[in-house]
């Protein structure tokens, strides 16, 4: 459900009608600029003199935010309407989190077959329908096996070098063959049987920000990317991560999470930082969390994290914000993630982010990991 409106009061009219959460999007802006997330009527008026500022004289779409969804892209190439080639790939961060700062698993891992066909079938609808001849990409977005459309761009995105990369196939020459009415060679993709995985994580710069939350949202932030090629996702990630410059925890991990619901996500993982012998310590609700749960855990006050991190005491920060889309500047999280930045300790801010690390940090340190060229993953394959 979505609505153009330039009326304040009408925009409120429609979002008492679906319900908040709502997400706002100014007209005529890129990369996310100046879209929030209301969950609220009071952060929507707020949100709507901000939009205002950014395009006065347009109206902003405002529409029903679906939470807890999975967020899948396919970036694809298509000649007179006809789907040529294409890829499908699956955000580890559930949507809400801009395309250009998620983290990008191709092939797609955690998708039900009908989910891929569906998405397949609804590309083609679209390729016919609006002629396309040349690259494209489409954002969906997945919830209880049902998929929908967020967006369809008519060019190469920031992920066509990527998939190119993955499976050793130039779509953009291809697009661009298309496009000029020349000869061109449709590839052959087999999804099933590549036998290894790449990951693309984002790059921030976020310490030559000032006063910058540095939590992810719907606005895009990131100000690069890495990739990297492995046998399996938890190898795959932990190689990416190292290679964008994240430093791996060797001892002291600070954990805090706002939402109940993160918590008893986070719970296994907590129990597998607790195995591995790191020194956890927590802010006051997270440990009697851990405590409910005999998870040995120090508690620890925000005079005592910030001294630590000013010594360099703690290795890494997990922080889960309450609110994943709205930030508090004069907040015990804004100031202790701020910090983080400004010391240059690792920080993680989302729950799907902070599994898959956990995870893949135990199999890291029980196993190791093989360091390979591209071409021994993509062309030995």
């Amino acid at each position: 459900l979505w609505k153009e409106l330039d009326k304040i009061d009408e925009a409120i009219d429609f979002c008492e009608k679906v319900n908040y959460p709502v997400l706002i999007r100014p007209s005529y802006v890129l990369s996310g600029a100046a879209m929030k997330v209301a969950e609220n009527q009071k952060q929507l008026i707020s949100y709507l003199n901000m939009a205002t500022k950014v395009s006065k004289d347009c109206p902003v779409v405002i529409s029903k935010f679906i939470t807890d969804a999975k967020e899948i892209e396919i970036d694809a190439v298509a000649d007179k309407g006809k789907l040529i080639n294409y890829a499908v790939s699956e955000h580890v961060e559930n949507a809400g989190i801009h395309s250009g700062d998620a983290t990008l698993i191709l092939p797609a891992h955690k998708l039900y077959l009908e989910t891929i066909k569906r998405i397949k079938k609804v590309t083609k609808q679209i390729a016919e329908n609006l002629e396309i001849s040349g690259p494209f990409n489409i954002q969906f977005i997945s919830k209880d096996n049902e998929i929908k459309v967020i967006e369809c761009n008519l060019r190469a995105s920031r992920s066509f070098p990527f998939v190119s990369k993955t499976y050793d196939i130039n779509f953009i020459e291809m697009a661009t063959n298309i496009m000029l009415k020349t000869k061109y060679n449709i590839a052959n993709i087999k999804f099933d049987e590549l036998e290894y995985v790449a990951i693309k994580v984002p790059v921030f710069s976020f310490s030559r920000l000032p006063n910058v939350d540095p939590v992810l949202g719907v606005e895009m932030v990131s100000t690069g990317e890495v990739a990297a090629f492995g046998y399996d996702v938890k190898e795959t990630y932990i190689k990416a991560l190292m290679a964008s410059g994240f430093k791996l925890p060797k001892k002291n991990i600070l954990i805090s999470i706002g939402d109940q619901k993160f918590k008893y996500e986070f719970l296994s993982s907590l129990r597998i930082l607790s195995k591995l012998g790191f020194n956890l310590y927590g802010t006051e609700q997270t440990y009697l969390f851990c405590a409910l749960n005999e998870i040995e855990m120090t508690k620890i006050d925000m005079l005592t994290i910030l001294n630590k991190l000013d010594k360099s005491e703690i290795d890494l920060i997990i922080n889960i914000p309450t609110s994943m889309y709205n930030s508090e500047n004069k907040s015990n999280g804004f100031v202790m993630r701020r910090k983080c930045i400004d010391v240059n300790i690792p920080l993680i801010t989302n729950i799907k982010c902070a599994r898959l690390f956990v995870a893949s940090l135990r199999d890291y340190i029980n196993n190791g990991i093989d360091y390979k060229s591209w071409d021994e993953y993509v062309i030995n394959n």
